[in-house]
C-alpha cells in the first residue's frame, strides 16, 4: 500500500523525467483519474478552478505541452485555432463534432489507409492521425 495519496501520479511523472511539482501533480490528477479524456487548455483550467486548484492558464498550457513531450498525452490539432490533448496515447483516430467541439475516439483498426506517400528522404513516418469532421 502506498503511504502517500497519488503516489502513482508522482511515480508516473518521475518515470518520464518530469519533476512532480504541486501544479503538475494537481493537473495530472484531473487529467488521468477517471478514464480517457480529450481536453483543451481552457477546459482543464476551468476544471482546475472548479476544484479550487490555483494555477494560471499559462501554467496549464506549459504543463500540457510538457506532458505531451514526455509521452503522457497526445496533441490533436483540429484547426489552426484549436487543439486538444488526449490522455489515450495508443494508436487511434478521432471524430470531431463541429457542433459540440468535441472529439470521439475511433479505433485504429476501423480506419484503413491503402497508400501513404513516401516521406522525405531520411524522415520516417512516426504516426498517422486521422480526424473525421462530423
Amino acid at each position: 500500500m502506498n503511504a502517500r495519496p497519488y503516489s502513482h501520479v508522482i511515480e508516473t511523472l518521475r518515470g518520464t523525467g518530469l519533476r512532480p511539482t504541486r501544479q503538475r501533480i494537481a493537473l495530472a490528477k484531473l487529467l488521468f483519474d477517471g478514464g480517457h479524456r480529450h481536453v483543451t487548455a481552457e477546459c482543464l483550467h476551468a476544471d482546475a478552478q472548479e476544484a479550487a486548484i490555483r494555477v494560471s492558464l499559462a501554467t496549464v498550457y506549459n504543463t500540457l505541452n510538457q506532458f505531451t513531450e514526455a509521452g503522457l498525452l497526445r496533441e490533436i490539432v483540429v484547426d489552426s485555432q484549436r487543439c486538444y490533448f488526449d490522455t489515450n496515447t495508443e494508436n487511434h483516430h478521432h471524430f470531431f463534432c463541429e457542433e459540440t467541439n468535441s472529439l470521439k475516439d475511433i479505433p485504429s483498426e476501423d480506419v484503413v489507409l491503402l497508400k501513404l506517400p513516401e516521406p522525405p528522404a531520411g524522415k520516417p513516418i512516426k504516426r498517422v492521425d486521422v480526424v473525421l469532421r462530423i
